[in-house]
């Protein structure tokens, strides 16, 4: 079984940055693509970022703010958030899919972590 544990969420003001990091147990799943998502009380989960190899999609809201990056000898992947609005947020999850696919739909992920909370103060 796979396991996700993301680290690095926190409170900042807006404008600040924050740089989120998981790390996966599983070295064969560096073949999958991995992605991050969030989920804002009493919303649903919603895509922020994927990444496999050198392709990159972002949700537009975030766009040139975030920037997700993977680091394939320590098996983690990151977000570094920048530019941090009131609305950004959330509980931040990520997650692998079983699939090289970078999709922004949760259910082509077959493994996520526990989540981080986001906070940004206005």
């Amino acid at each position: 079984q796979v396991q996700l544990v993301e680290s690095g969420g926190g409170l900042v003001q807006a404008g600040g940055s924050l740089s989120l990091s998981c790390t996966v147990s599983d070295r064969t799943s560096t073949s999958y693509a991995m992605g991050w998502f969030r989920q804002a009380p009493g919303k649903e989960r919603e895509f922020v970022a994927a990444i496999n190899g050198s392709t990159r999609k972002y949700t537009d809201s975030v766009k040139g703010r975030f920037t997700i990056s993977r680091d394939y000898a320590k098996n983690t992947v990151s977000l570094q958030m920048n530019s941090l609005k009131p609305e950004d947020t959330a509980v931040y999850f990520c997650a692998v899919s079983n699939t090289g696919i970078t999709s922004p739909l949760p259910r082509e992920y077959a493994a996520w972590g526990q989540g981080t909370q986001v906070t940004v103060s206005s």
